[in-house]
């Protein structure tokens, strides 16, 4: 399950650095929150090209 998230993230990361054409700016996502069945933390990665977009959260 691990190796298809890793093989999402270095695409992304590959389209982020630019190697196919334009570099795209990739946008972060992570919270914290605290209730009484404990603390939960949440995240993610996105990236946009225009009309295109990917978001991989956890």
């Amino acid at each position: 399950m691990h190796k298809w998230m890793l093989s999402l993230v270095a695409v992304g990361v590959l389209s982020a650095c630019g190697v196919d054409g334009e570099p795209v700016q990739p946008s972060l996502n992570a919270g914290v929150s605290v209730s009484n069945s404990g603390v939960h933390t949440r995240g993610g990665v996105g990236l946009n090209k225009g009309p295109l977009g990917i978001y991989l959260g956890f």
